[in-house]
């Protein structure tokens, strides 16, 4: 006689071996009593799967299938889950006249208590929205006059012309374009035990720094670092060491149409230096007008007061600041190299 063992604490293998010998031995006439003693459960045991086997089958019994079918007890039906999701990957909250801008657990929430009088908490929000295949996600800031047919023709037409051509003058092709940044952390979230908030230690002083770089296909990068906006002057001194770093090797640089891009001083270096560099732009974000100006966007209401005109700092021509901020003062702003 086997030792009896409470077949709760059994592993899934260990308990379809047991129901399966124990079957085999009541098809050969033992006893409940006597099969249970076998294979080391109770009697009371082996009459269950007896009564299981009985309503289902031998094999619905070896198979063990524990707690509740999927789905089984859900507040929403399989109909309402699927019309809900349908709803929040078509509409917007507001287009759906609800207050929020985008999707939370408690638009959700609000949602399904305005088509189906159902009330659910947060946690089960998340649960279902998880189960939909939705994760929490930052959106994407999309420019509003960009223009996807514009792109779309770029990319199958201009930008496979300037791949062939750069190919042709053994160019490397360059992505380049200007960012911001400051010495102030990110807003950042992580745990620590209740009452005891973490602290991120920073200076008080806020400076900030802009950046000019450049990309290859292969990721190679290079960079300028400079205070202010970018200006004639800064963009050429820019583009002379991008070409200077080259190594003899000419370069193809695609910018987007940043209006200091297609300034006078810019155009007329790039005039006279076709053999070291070309540059392509992007196409534009915003709409031209029949006599070809860029539309201007519509002001906004001054908060600041304009500064006054004996006070303003007295800037000089683009051009001369070119001169002046060139790699080698003593060449004239049209030189590169």
């Amino acid at each position: 006689m086997t030792k009896k063992s409470d077949g709760r604490k059994m592993t899934k293998e260990q308990q379809t071996q047991a129901r399966r010998q124990a079957m085999r031995l009541l098809k050969e006439g033992w006893t409940q009593k006597r099969a249970s003693q076998a294979v080391g459960v109770g009697e009371r045991t082996v009459r269950q799967w007896v009564s299981y086997r009985r309503n289902h089958s031998l094999a619905a019994l070896l198979r063990d299938e524990r707690g509740r079918k999927t789905g089984q007890g859900r507040t929403l039906n399989a109909a309402q889950e699927k019309a809900i999701r349908r709803l929040i990957l078509d509409q917007t909250p507001d287009q759906l006249k609800l207050p929020f801008a985008l999707w939370t657990r408690k638009a959700v929430g609000q949602l399904i208590r305005r088509r189906y009088g159902l009330r659910l908490p947060v946690r089960t929000l998340g649960e279902y929205l998880k189960r939909w295949g939705f994760t929490v996600q930052k959106p994407i800031q999309k420019a509003l006059e960009q223009k996807p047919s514009a792109v779309r023709r770029w990319l199958r037409q201009e930008y496979p012309a300037i791949v062939t051509q750069a190919k042709a003058e053994g160019a490397e092709i360059y992505w380049g374009d200007q960012t911001g940044c400051n010495n102030q952390p990110n807003a950042v979230r992580g745990y620590a035990p209740q009452g005891q908030t973490p602290q991120v230690i920073r200076t008080a002083r806020r400076f900030t720094r802009s950046v000019m770089s450049a990309v290859t296909n292969k990721g190679s990068l290079r960079w300028m670092v400079y205070k202010g906006a970018l200006n004639a002057a800064l963009l050429l001194n820019f583009l002379g060491r991008l070409v200077r770093q080259a190594d003899g090797r000419k370069v193809c640089l695609i910018l987007d149409n940043l209006r200091v891009h297609h300034s006078a001083p810019v155009k007329d270096c790039l005039q006279q230096h076709t053999e070291q560099i070309i540059v392509h732009h992007l196409p534009s974000y915003r709409s031209r007008t029949q006599s070809g100006r860029v539309a201007q966007p519509i002001p906004q209401k001054q908060t600041r007061r304009p500064a006054s005109p004996t006070h303003r700092r007295a800037t000089p021509p683009p051009s001369h600041r070119a001169i002046a901020l060139m790699p080698q003062a003593t060449r004239p702003h049209n030189t590169l190299l």
